[in-house]
């Protein structure tokens, strides 16, 4: 069985999937990246999925499914590199990635996980009503 490689790069960890997934490989995809995340403390998981062509529901569920697993062990999910037949396609099987965000490439994701640890750290919460965005005026209700 072929093995997805997960990169670490910071604190984030980078995976690149370059094959086919199969059940088996999804998930001891899923096993390595919950292994590697708790090993390296890692605060970021970048999935890019530029070699692939089609994303069915299988990988669709399966990327939702590392998002999940990924978030309860304290890491931020990117997805990068979706060609926008793949984003079509998705859309048109009714998936939504929950949990998921999507960037353009891998450097958008590093920057958007960066983004997010650094709103992490000062407190902010976007589903926090008493956030107020710098230059606007905060109004009671």
């Amino acid at each position: 069985m072929e093995r997805v490689p997960i990169l670490k790069i910071g604190d984030i960890l980078l995976v690149s999937i370059q094959i086919d997934m199969s059940d088996q490989t999804a998930v001891a995809l899923q096993e390595d990246l919950a292994e590697r995340i708790v090993a390296t403390g890692a605060h970021g998981v970048i999935i890019d999925i530029t070699a692939l062509d089609i994303v069915d529901s299988f990988v669709g569920r399966m990327l939702s499914t590392i998002a999940s697993i990924s978030k309860v062990l304290d890491a931020e999910t990117v997805v990068v590199g979706m060609r926008p037949a793949v984003a079509i396609t998705l859309v048109e099987l009714g998936l939504s990635l929950n949990g998921i965000r999507t960037a353009l490439n891998v450097e958008r994701g590093m920057e958007l996980i960066a983004a997010t640890r650094a709103d992490d750290a000062f407190g902010f919460d976007e589903d926090d009503p008493e956030v107020v965005e710098p230059g606007t005026a905060a109004t009671s209700a």
